[in-house]
């Protein structure tokens, strides 16, 4: 059954179900509930994205960059993640982040922090999956991810996953190699490995 309007679904993992805000900013494009499940089924399933804990992201920390309503980090921690870090510059957005950890009472295994991913500041954490969903015809994927690497948020080897409109193009920055890439309707998955 699908989430009422202003609302997101969980889809998978211990909170699946459950709903979230999703606000009224219309700059917030939050992640569809087909792609989000999507997006953890391969991340789960697949073999090159198992860790040592098991099936991605059980037992990682998550980054999720420009992360809107904080939809795929909390997918990603109802899904057994260890820690999720939500960036995002907006103001409002950050609010509504918290509030749905909040809702969650996920305060203990989520943190949100208000900055630019091309100017993150040095990394508190370094993330075995990274998780962007730049406005679309951004641009701002390659960029922010060079950006949170050379700021220390990912490790090596870590997984990086982007979504971008399903015309637009990602080069990878270096030391990133794309994966796989997958369409959703009007949504591409581009999956990416941090070179160790």
């Amino acid at each position: 059954m699908p989430a009422k309007p202003g609302n997101l679904r969980i889809v998978g993992g211990l909170w699946r179900g459950r709903t979230i805000r999703a606000g009224d900013n219309a700059r917030i494009r939050p992640t569809s509930e087909r792609t989000r499940e999507a997006l953890f089924d391969i991340l789960a399933h697949a073999a090159p994205f198992r860790t040592e804990h098991g099936p991605m992201p059980r037992g990682i920390t998550v980054l999720d960059v420009f992360a809107g309503t904080g939809a795929l980090g909390l997918e990603a921690l109802s899904r057994g993640a260890k820690h999720a870090v939500m960036l995002d510059n907006d103001a409002g957005a950050a609010t509504l982040i918290r509030g749905n950890i909040a809702k969650l009472e996920a305060d203990d295994r989520a943190s949100v922090l208000q900055r630019d991913a091309l100017n993150p500041g040095i990394g508190a954490h370094k993330a075995l999956l990274v998780l962007l969903d730049p406005p679309y015809g951004s641009n701002l994927a390659a960029p922010a991810l060079a950006a949170l690497d050379a700021a220390g948020w990912i490790a090596p080897g870590a997984t990086a996953v982007a979504e971008l409109a399903v015309n637009e193009d990602l080069v990878p920055p270096n030391g990133f190699a794309v994966l796989d890439t997958r369409r959703y309707g009007k949504a591409k998955l581009i999956f990416l490995r941090r070179e160790a």
